[in-house]
């Protein structure tokens, strides 16, 4: 099964899992290029974070929005460190529990709670559209934030509802791999040394494209992602690519959007395909 991946020479920008990631790609006989191109890091003032915590706890809400799994570890870690977690995990319980995607459903699963209602599609977008349908009227929502999105969609939406938002932004990101290993890997795709790239999160499309920005090489990061596969895990990055004129050539089916359905997509397609070399 894992034939079509032997060999293949496949960049990782993923950071949180990388070493999970690189090893289900050598069990299939894949050399993974590690590159992690996104840090994810706790808010650096988060005194705002304990706040949000203690007034979650005092009065819990109607409603929770959580837009990723990241966000709700990182929350419990604050509240662990507040020594008010065991507090924060009961508080949990009574809200209606929306999350944009798997990813934050697998994060209440792991701590004993689930979602109550899943967005349609895993943007905020899609969150919207899983709440347009209920009276939200004078209800208090919780909404876990992440870094670098446009979040006003969401918040507009709520406050136009009748809600009563409470925002929190439990962690932010930062660089990883510093500029000259990006710039290399730019130029090993170029050289086509490369057979493919595998996306996991919207900063990492971003964070590459900057450093091209940088050193004036935008098109030839954009050629060389044309001449090899490029995987997205799910289709907010696929989105990303596609706002920066890259097309996501491989993405998880029927919404499972994670590593493992990423992987095993990355082996059919180098299967069934006769235009990768």
């Amino acid at each position: 099964m894992g034939a079509p991946l032997t060999g293949r020479r496949i960049v990782v920008p993923e950071t949180r899992e990388l070493d999970l990631f690189t090893t289900m790609l050598r069990e299939r006989g894949a050399i993974p290029i590690p590159c992690p191109l996104v840090a994810i890091r706790d808010a650096p003032d988060p005194a705002p974070v304990e706040e949000w915590l203690r007034r979650f706890i005092a009065r819990p809400g109607d409603d929770l929005i959580l837009l990723t799994g990241e966000g709700l570890r990182r929350l419990a870690g604050v509240a662990e460190r507040a020594g008010i977690r065991d507090s924060f995990v009961a508080a949990l319980r009574p809200p209606r529990k929306i999350t944009r995607g798997p990813k934050p459903v697998r994060a209440l699963r792991e701590i004993g709670l689930d979602a109550d209602l899943t967005a349609p599609t895993p943007t905020s977008a899609g969150v919207v559209e899983a709440l347009a349908a209920f009276d939200l009227t004078g209800r208090r929502v919780g909404v876990q934030l992440y870094p670098d999105g446009d979040h006003q969609p969401l918040l507009g939406f709520l406050s136009g509802a009748g809600a009563q938002a409470d925002a929190v932004l439990p962690y932010v990101y930062a660089s990883e791999a510093d500029d000259e290993r990006v710039l290399g890997i730019i130029a090993q795709i170029a050289a086509g040394e490369i057979d493919a790239i595998a996306f996991t999160s919207s900063p990492q499309v971003r964070r590459f494209f900057q450093v091209a920005a940088k050193d004036g090489r935008v098109d030839a990061a954009r050629e060389g992602l044309e001449r090899i596969l490029v995987a997205a895990i799910g289709p907010v990055v696929a989105g990303e690519l596609a706002a920066f004129g890259v097309r996501a050539d491989v993405m998880p089916a029927n919404e499972t959007y994670f590593m493992k359905p990423l992987v095993r997509e990355l082996g059919e397609a180098f299967a069934t395909r006769d235009i990768w070399p």
